[in-house]
């Protein structure tokens, strides 16, 4: 019951990860190494772009978190 539970969890926040990873703005960082447009020289997240970001780190934690839970139980 338990390990259905932390699987179906997986699976939605894999769903939320991979949205916010596609929703954040093409060309910066590595992006732009391979024929993305930088905005220039040094830029600074703002907006949209640092919650994506902030999400991004979120989700991947709670990820992780969720798939070593379910590797114990």
């Amino acid at each position: 019951m338990a390990s259905d539970i932390l699987t179906i969890i997986q699976i939605i926040t894999a769903i939320i990860l991979v949205v916010v990873v596609l929703l954040q703005q093409k060309g910066s960082g590595l992006g732009a190494a391979f024929g993305g447009s930088s905005g220039g020289i040094a830029s600074t997240k703002r907006g949209a772009d640092k919650f994506l970001f902030q999400a991004t780190i979120v989700v991947s934690i709670i990820f992780f978190g969720v798939a070593i839970l379910s590797l114990i139980v």
